[in-house]
């Protein structure tokens, strides 16, 4: 069964958006607080840009945030994996080592 999806009007450098989404308003708005800060930290790099090409380049800005943040987490994972791994193998040949009575 899907979520109602409410709308929940937001601004986005200088324009405002009807957004549906499931849950929280404040999390779709606080979305587009993240997109809007991003343009603006593009615009003000090169004031002279249109606002589409300002979207573009904060949606990579944002998209490559993601990403490294994806591999990092992947790569801790794995750590984790890993180092769970070597303790079960560690315990095993402990408690095989283990005299029984």
């Amino acid at each position: 069964m899907a979520g109602k999806q409410n709308p929940t009007t937001v601004e986005i450098y200088g324009q405002n958006y009807i957004v549906r989404g499931e849950g929280d308003p404040a999390y779709l708005t606080e979305l587009a607080r993240l997109v809007d800060t991003r343009m603006r930290e593009v615009a003000s790099e090169v004031p002279t840009m249109e606002p589409m090409k300002i979207a573009i380049l904060a949606a990579l800005n944002i998209a490559d945030e993601y990403l490294k943040l994806r591999q990092r987490q992947d790569s801790v994972q794995s750590q984790w994996v890993e180092k769970t791994e070597e303790l079960i193998t560690r315990l095993g040949k402990s408690l095989a080592e283990t005299p029984t009575n």
